[in-house]
């Protein structure tokens, strides 16, 4: 399975429906919390090209995009592929 990463703040009800998501599927992945230090929130705006809200999610080092974005790959059967 590719790695996956996950930017998240704690108070942010998208980033919690995006890790239920990827634990639902029993996906492992890396939490990397922006809320309090603006260089990894600057780091993660760089990585998905511009984007600055959260949670940004990067499969294999591939940014692809944020809480809605997660769930329309796997409503489109397409996410399990990403992950494969």
């Amino acid at each position: 399975m590719k790695p996956v990463e996950i930017y998240t703040t704690q108070t942010c009800p998208y980033c919690v429906a995006a890790k239920r998501l990827l634990t639902k599927k029993g996906v492992a992945f890396t939490e990397i919390d922006v809320g309090r230090d603006p260089m990894l929130r600057e780091t993660m705006t760089r990585r998905a090209n511009g984007s600055r809200t959260v949670p940004q999610i990067f499969i294999g080092g591939q940014h692809v995009g944020g809480c809605d974005d997660i769930h329309a790959l796997d409503h489109a059967g397409a996410l399990d592929p990403l992950l494969a």
